[in-house]
């Protein structure tokens, strides 16, 4: 697990790395540029992200890393996983889809395009590898629940209980938001807000 992390956090290091001097390449043709509409729209996904991601990070849930255990406890589907199984994931892919928005260019596409594919495969291949390694018990689980969000709502499987995420869950992504829209020029050199 640890090999596994390091490598994760080194292959990302290097695609950031790489992006940035790619940027400024005379290669690096740009297919599409941002508008004041895809500005405005790749801000509501990044707050729609977040209210995914921070979520997903902080609530008890089967599908992330070491936590299998969590199926034993009977309350476990309730606030985000009743929205998705995979909120971290689904948080991440929605990133991704905001940022190629408002970024046309070469090196972009592949920067967050191969992100939301890595993140939107993840989400089946850890169903599947779940499915494998705890069979029935993962079943129930995934009867109960979905992986693209708010399919169990939709299908009458789960209702939508917002409080039940935690009210503190949603305060600590609106907080990441701001931080990541005031601090987005001085950290990535782009200023997020219009």
């Amino acid at each position: 697990m640890g090999l596994f992390s390091l490598t994760s956090v080194a292959g990302l290091t290097w695609l950031g790395m790489a992006y940035g001097e790619a940027r400024h390449q005379v290669w690096n043709q740009a297919y599409w540029d941002i508008t004041p509409t895809t500005r405005h729209i790749q801000l509501a996904f990044m707050a729609v992200a977040l209210l995914l991601i921070v979520p997903g990070l902080t609530t008890p849930n089967p599908t992330s890393v070491r936590q299998e255990g969590a199926l034993a406890r009977p309350d476990l589907i309730k606030g985000m996983l009743r929205i998705t199984r995979h909120p971290f994931l689904w948080g991440v892919a929605i990133w991704a889809g905001g940022h190629l928005l408002v970024n046309g260019d070469r090196a972009s596409i592949v920067l967050f395009g191969s992100q939301m594919a890595l993140a939107i495969f993840g989400t089946l291949s850890i169903d599947a590898k779940r499915k494998r390694a705890l069979g029935e018990t993962w079943d129930n689980f995934a009867a109960q629940t979905s992986n693209i969000p708010f399919a169990a709502i939709l299908s009458g499987r789960q209702p939508l209980k917002i409080s039940e995420i935690g009210w503190w869950r949603i305060a600590l992504a609106v907080v990441v938001y701001a931080a990541l829209l005031t601090g987005h020029a001085a950290a990535f050199g782009v200023r997020a807000l219009p």
